[in-house]
């Protein structure tokens, strides 16, 4: 008989260790941050890409979502999969484009926005930046025969900017400070931006100065546009995702700090923007000193957050 009790006593701890397993695991997930809570409940991280962005993110020959900031976001990935102890997180890619991909952070459909996305103080209201990945600027291209070399040049000319970008902004301002009468036409993805340029329906197309060098690129166009001008903004890049997250941010400049500690930025940098990308082309933009001065800062701030 006391052997029956034993097992029935035996059973009944079991079962209750079995709980209070599973309600401290809820408490552990109930404990994440939303963002962290959702991957940890899914196992899946929604990455959003953009279609025309190279070397930033675009698509390869088939169809797959590549690039340095999606490289970069992978390597957050890692780090969310330490926080939530999940090795095996999957990756939904989601698209965006320039004009939806704030609202895609702010509404939740994607958890981390890997583009060529402008950190400035304005978005900064409605969402978080990873570190710095990557610095940028207005700048304009030009078919190779036009005789326009900067903005003065731009009198009465029309000029193309893509939907959503800083760029569009930036050429308001221009047009109103050298009072330009610009006419200023706006297409919803940057190789549509490209296109009007390509069918002559635009004297310019202004946007980041190295989102226009990996557009030639990509269409091997080199004889045909050039990019001139003065900078016209001042355009850091980072990786957005959900304002308001104390724990994700965490993870993420956790993340820039193993990367930058490791050594790794600098490489990965020269892989997309100096090595031959696996597309065929070559942008050879070597690393700009603040970037680079950036990158060692993350090295030198280990163990620190800021």
């Amino acid at each position: 008989m006391h052997h029956a009790r034993d097992m029935a006593a035996g059973a009944a701890l079991l079962a209750a260790s079995l709980l209070a397993a599973a309600a401290a695991a809820q408490t552990a997930s109930e404990g994440l941050s939303p963002t962290l809570a959702n991957i940890k409940s899914t196992h899946v991280v929604r990455l959003g890409y953009r279609e025309s962005s190279p070397p930033f993110s675009f698509l390869d020959q088939s169809n797959r979502p590549i690039g340095y900031s999606l490289e970069l976001c992978e390597a957050i990935m890692e780090e969310i999969g330490v926080e939530v102890d999940d090795a095996n997180l999957r990756i939904d890619y989601v698209k965006v484009t320039s004009d939806d991909r704030i609202p895609a952070v702010v509404q939740g459909k994607i958890d981390l926005e890997c583009g060529s996305t402008t950190a400035n103080a304005e978005r900064a209201k409605q969402v978080a930046f990873s570190p710095l990945i990557f610095v940028a600027g207005t700048k304009l291209m030009v078919p190779k025969t036009s005789s326009v070399s900067g903005a003065t040049d731009l009198k009465g000319k029309t000029v193309v900017v893509t939907k959503g970008t800083t760029n569009e902004q930036a050429m308001h301002n221009v047009d109103k400070k050298l009072s330009l009468g610009l006419n200023i036409v706006v297409t919803p993805d940057h190789e549509q931006s490209y296109q009007m340029l390509v069918d002559g329906k635009a004297d310019a197309f202004a946007t980041d100065d190295i989102l226009l060098y990996g557009l030639i690129a990509r269409h091997k166009s080199q004889d045909k546009f050039r990019v001139v001008g003065d900078y016209l903004s001042y355009d850091p890049y980072g990786i957005m995702y959900r304002k308001g997250e104390p724990q994700l941010k965490d993870v993420v400049e956790r993340a820039f700090r193993k990367l930058g500690t490791g050594r790794d930025l600098i490489p990965l940098y020269n892989k997309w923007f100096v090595a031959r990308l696996p597309s065929g082309e070559r942008l050879n933009v070597a690393i700009s000193p603040q970037l680079e001065e950036a990158f060692k800062a993350l090295d030198d701030n280990e163990g620190t957050s800021n």
